[in-house]
């Protein structure tokens, strides 16, 4: 009786995939305050673009505690001033805040409010990297709620800003 247990618990650590054993430097790494450096859109020809020009505009907060919040805004947006100049608006921007943690190399964020209310709810999962006080976050590819539901790659960097 006592060997089942063990060959079991044994087969699920075998199978199970390899934990970074760096997880909570990579956690502390990521805490702090991040000033937006730029972001691409990726199509699945490979062909990378910044939709939002060559210099958005925002920032990251990653608190110690849990917390993230992104805002990002595209280059040179005019102050609305019709409601569907409003509405417009809401493309050149991204939004969102909730609970984050780290997964192996991916920074998991379980969003509770958003620019768009379809990711409310979603778990955003990003492949991170870091490059000296630079932070790299890359999405799978995804149907974009800016983008009529193109599927894309989005590619953000980060500088530390503290």
């Amino acid at each position: 009786m006592t060997r089942r247990p063990l060959s079991l618990a044994l087969l699920v650590l075998a199978l199970a995939p390899p934990a970074r054993a760096d997880e909570a430097s990579d956690r502390a790494r990521i805490v702090g305050n991040w000033k937006l450096v730029g972001v691409v859109y990726e199509d699945a020809a490979g062909q990378r673009r910044p939709v939002l020009g060559q210099h958005p505009t925002g920032y990251q907060i990653a608190t110690a505690g849990g917390r993230w919040l992104a805002l990002v805004t595209a280059e040179g947006r005019p102050v609305p001033q019709t409601d569907v100049e409003r509405a417009q608006a809401l493309r050149t921007m991204i939004s969102y805040t909730g609970r984050w943690r780290v997964e192996g190399d991916r920074v998991v964020t379980r969003v509770e409010a958003a620019w768009n209310q379809a990711w409310v709810g979603t778990d955003q999962a990003r492949i991170f990297r870091f490059e000296g006080d630079l932070l790299h976050l890359e999405s799978p590819p995804q149907p974009h709620p800016n983008l009529l539901g193109q599927v894309v790659r989005i590619i953000v960097t980060w500088r530390r800003d503290e």
